[in-house]
């Protein structure tokens, strides 16, 4: 039995890292792995020690478990490196939620884009450069398995800087993909599908059932016009209705990625008044900060059973035993755009098909998107490279721009309140953005107009004349 070596960065995450834990020593090919847990702070990181090593023992297998501090001493001669890293925590997280609700922009989750998730890249992307550095100097011929939000800034800014084979992991596609089967009526395993587009904003290009060849999406469609459908996933089904394809995303995601659902009170009460992550307000947030809250006083680990039984749906255990095994995994991911979407930016974050084997990652090239998908999908990667070019030259201007052209923003606020919006942010947030060296956004003018100024009589160039003349008249 091999004994692969995975570091496991951001360990303090209990409840996550518990769950790929336990996946790994749930997989035969795995059990032999030596597993590196890293945080940079100790109490949490001594506990999951302590829970892996109980994990081992009582399962009688051959894995072993360190702990450190020291994010190099786990990544030297790493096979694996998975990243689950959140920079600032809650703490940060409240900001990236109360601090845009002042201004109008009221998100649900705020970790993907919005205010919420360009100033989450802005604390995430220079520490994921910085490890990209490492791995290229310890474990050149590793596999980087990200699962730190937001995604596509994440993986956007890895494509820049990382020489090292890279994924960015999520479990939108195959959670959506229990949902179709539920309203189409077909065994999830039985659901044929092509998905691809961007991370949280991925599309069902087609459905077919795999006993029979039929297209799905016309039960798709008609069964979301029926009440008991629609409205479980209304901003979905609503997207559908208009752009013609399911995506991956619930209805507290999507709503924040486009301007329609959540830019006023009325859009608000009508598509996002589920509870939970149905599209509330700080829904994202207020989860996070509850379970916060709870294991300050309560030992999650020290309640959590040993014994290993199933793996969960994520990607991560079933990608290193098919690069141990060379048995082929096929999921979906988000990787650097090397022309698998021709109709996206070359190099930006694109989430598409991949075959894992012990060669590597393989994504499968896709083409064209419908342009009407690409358009939305677009929106969003330009919010992407303005973060990232923010968190790369700690340039604040790009930090506003990012924050001025999303989509749900723009349509709120207007250029000066995302201006002061930003500013604010940036000085809340210092302590979690070394980049920015104490760089302020500046100021801009502020001229005051009222029905009284009265206007300087500059000469007009003729075209313009005429055109100004032309619209008196039509007046």
């Amino acid at each position: 039995m091999s004994k692969p070596k995975i570091a496991m960065i951001g360990a303090g995450s209990l409840i996550f890292c518990k769950t790929l834990v336990m996946d790994i020593l749930a997989t035969e090919a795995l059990q032999g792995s030596e597993i590196r847990l890293m945080n940079r702070t100790r109490p949490k990181l001594a506990k999951m020690e302590a829970f892996v090593k109980k994990v081992i023992k009582e399962n009688k297998l051959p894995a072993t478990v360190t702990a450190t501090l020291d994010r190099r001493e786990a990544l030297d001669g790493a096979d694996y490196v998975i990243n689950m890293i959140q920079i600032g925590g809650v703490e940060a997280f409240r900001m990236d939620y109360e601090i845009p609700l002042k201004y109008g922009v009221d998100q649900c989750i705020a970790d993907s884009i919005g205010p919420g998730g360009i100033f989450r890249a802005l604390r995430t992307i220079p520490v994921l450069a910085d490890m990209a550095a490492d791995m290229n100097e310890l474990c050149p011929n590793a596999i980087l398995l990200n699962y730190a939000n937001p995604m596509g800034a994440n993986c956007s800014a890895l494509g820049s800087v990382a020489d090292v084979q890279f994924i960015g992991l999520c479990h939108g596609v195959q959670t959506t993909l229990d949902l179709i089967s539920r309203y189409v009526n077909v065994p999830k395993d039985q659901v044929d599908y092509v998905c691809a587009g961007i991370n949280h904003m991925a599309w069902f290009l087609s459905l077919r059932d795999k006993r029979d060849g039929r297209d799905l999406y016309p039960i798709l469609k008609r069964n979301i016009e029926k009440p008991e459908y629609y409205v479980n996933e209304k901003v979905r089904c609503e997207v559908m209705r208009h752009f013609g394809y399911f995506m991956t995303e619930s209805t507290g995601h999507l709503s924040e990625y486009i301007p329609w659902f959540r830019s006023s009170k009325r859009a608000l009460e009508t598509y996002c008044d589920q509870p939970d992550f149905g599209g509330a307000s700080g829904a994202y947030y207020h989860y996070c900060n509850m379970l916060a809250e709870k294991y300050k006083k309560v030992d999650y680990l020290a309640s959590e059973s040993p014994r290993i039984t199933g793996r969960s749906v994520e990607y991560c255990s079933y990608i290193l035993e098919a690069a141990e095994t060379d048995r082929p995994f096929r999921l979906n991911g988000n990787v650097r755009n090397d022309g698998y979407i021709t109709n996206l930016p070359q190099g930006c974050c694109v989430e598409v098909p991949i075959y894992v084997d012990s060669q590597g990652l393989h994504p499968v090239t896709i083409g064209e998107l419908p342009v009407q998908c690409a358009a939305l999908n677009q929106s969003n990667v330009t919010v992407q490279e303005l973060a990232v070019e923010a968190a790369l030259t700690g340039d604040p201007e790009y930090a506003m721009q990012a924050v001025a052209m999303d989509p749900l923003t723009s349509a709120v606020c207007t250029l000066k309140e995302i201006r002061d919006m930003t500013g604010e942010m940036l000085e809340a947030q210092r302590k979690w953005l070394p980049e920015f060296k104490g760089r302020k956004l500046t100021p801009r003018p502020t001229v005051q107009v009222t029905k009284n100024t009265v206007g300087v009589d500059v000469p007009l160039d003729p075209a313009l004349a005429i055109a100004n003349r032309f619209g008196e008249l039509a007046k």
